[in-house]
C-alpha cells in the first residue's frame, strides 16, 4: 500500500485530497500536517470527514513525517513550499507540490511575477510540470512535480491543438477566464467575505496576473515560437469551477469547423478526461465542478475569422487537487483513472 503524506492538508485543496484518497484501497493518507490545526483531528476541521478520516493534524516537522510516507502533496503558500521540499527530496521522497515555486522553466520569471527570490533555483531544472496531457511520460518518473494553476491548465488545454497543428496565429491570443471564490484558497480576507462576493462579478489582476507567464511558457513550448497572451480573469459568486473563453487568430482559412472540431478530437482521444463537446456546443461549470473533467467546445466565427474555444473545469478539481491526483497515480503506477471517474456534482 502507498503511504502519502499531506503538508497543508487543511486548505481547500488539501481537504480535496483527502476526500478523493480516503477510501482508497491502495492509498493510506499516514500524515496530515497544518501548523493552524495541530493537535485536532481533521474531522474537526471538516466535519464532512468524520468518521472517513479522523486521523490527527501533526506540526510540520520534517525529520517526523518524513519517516511516514514516500510520497507527499504540499499544498502551501508560494515562497514557502522552496523551503520545504529541498529537505524531502533529500529524504528520497517524492513530491508533488502545489505552489507556483516549481512551475517555471527560469527562475528569473518566477522571481519577477512572484516578487519573490527563489529558495531552491537548482531544483527548477529537475521539476516536471503536472499536467498529464502533456508531460505524463515526464511525471511517470519524476521526483519534483509541479502541479498546474488551475487558470493555466483550463487555458492551455483548451488551446494546445490549435497551436500545436499550426491552425491559429501565435500572436494576439486574448483569454477571459472566470474562477470561482474557492480559487483563492480558505482565508477570511475582506474581498472574499459573503456580502462583497455575493451578486457580484468581478475582473482582477488585470495585466498583471502570475498565472499569465505560466500560459505563456506552456504556450511557446507546445507552438515552438514565443506566445505572449492577454489574460483577464474574474471572480463569480459560486463556491467551484473554472470557464476560460480563448479567441484566437484562425490562419488556414481552408479548414471548415468540422475539420477544426476533429482536429480537437484527434488531439485528445485517448485522454480520459478531457471530453470535446459536439461542434458549436459550450461548456459550462455545473457539468465539471467536483470532478477531475474539462470540457472543452469550439466556435468558429467565420465573420472575423476567429477560433473561440471555451474550456471549463473545477477549480479544485482538475484545476489542482484531483490533477495531483492524476499526476500520483502515473507516478505510482496505478490506473491514472483510478478514484477519479466519479461525474461533476451538478446540483
Amino acid at each position: 500500500m502507498l503511504k502519502i503524506g499531506i503538508i497543508g492538508a487543511t486548505g481547500y485543496v488539501g481537504a480535496e485530497i483527502v476526500r478523493l484518497l480516503a477510501l482508497r484501497d491502495d492509498i493510506k493518507i499516514t500524515a496530515v500536517v497544518s501548523n493552524s490545526f495541530a493537535g485536532q483531528p481533521f474531522s474537526a476541521v471538516y466535519p464532512s470527514l468524520r468518521g472517513i478520516y479522523d486521523n490527527i493534524c501533526e506540526e510540520l516537522d520534517l525529520d517526523v513525517i518524513s519517516k511516514k510516507a514516500d510520497f507527499f502533496i504540499t499544498a502551501l503558500p508560494h515562497g514557502v513550499s522552496a523551503s520545504v521540499i529541498p529537505g524531502l527530496l533529500e529524504k528520497g521522497k517524492r513530491v508533488i507540490d502545489h505552489s507556483g515555486d516549481f512551475r517555471f522553466r527560469e527562475v528569473k520569471v518566477y522571481e519577477k511575477w512572484y516578487k519573490l527570490a527563489h529558495k531552491a533555483p537548482d531544483l527548477i531544472s529537475k521539476a516536471v510540470y503536472g499536467l498529464p496531457e502533456l508531460y505524463r511520460n515526464e511525471i511517470k518518473t519524476a521526483s519534483l512535480v509541479a502541479d498546474p494553476g488551475c487558470y493555466p491548465t483550463c487555458s492551455i488545454l483548451g488551446i494546445a491543438p490549435a497551436l500545436k497543428n499550426g491552425i491559429v496565429s501565435h500572436h494576439d491570443i486574448v483569454i477571459n477566464a472566470v474562477s470561482g471564490v474557492s480559487g483563492a484558497g480558505r482565508k477570511s480576507d475582506l474581498p472574499y467575505a459573503f456580502c462583497e462576493i455575493d451578486e457580484n462579478f468581478k475582473a482582477y489582476g488585470i495585466a498583471n496576473h502570475r498565472h499569465t507567464p505560466e500560459i505563456e511558457q506552456e504556450l511557446s513550448l507546445i507552438c515552438g515560437k514565443t506566445v505572449l497572451v492577454s489574460f483577464t480573469p474574474h471572480l463569480a459568486p459560486i463556491k467551484r469551477g473554472m470557464l476560460a473563453t480563448s479567441c484566437l487568430n484562425l490562419i488556414n482559412e481552408e479548414l471548415s469547423p468540422a475539420d477544426i472540431h476533429s482536429i480537437y478530437e484527434d488531439y485528445y482521444r485517448n485522454e480520459p478526461f478531457v471530453r470535446i463537446l459536439p461542434l458549436w456546443q459550450t461548456p459550462e461549470t455545473k457539468y465539471v465542478a467536483g470532478s477531475n473533467y474539462i470540457d472543452i467546445g469550439i466556435t468558429v466565427d467565420a465573420r472575423l475569422n476567429k477560433l473561440i474555444v471555451v474550456s471549463a473545469l473545477d477549480n479544485l478539481g482538475k484545476g489542482s487537487a484531483s490533477q495531483a491526483v492524476q499526476a500520483l497515480n502515473i507516478m505510482a503506477g496505478f490506473d491514472e483513472t483510478k478514484g477519479l471517474l466519479s461525474s461533476g456534482l451538478y446540483l
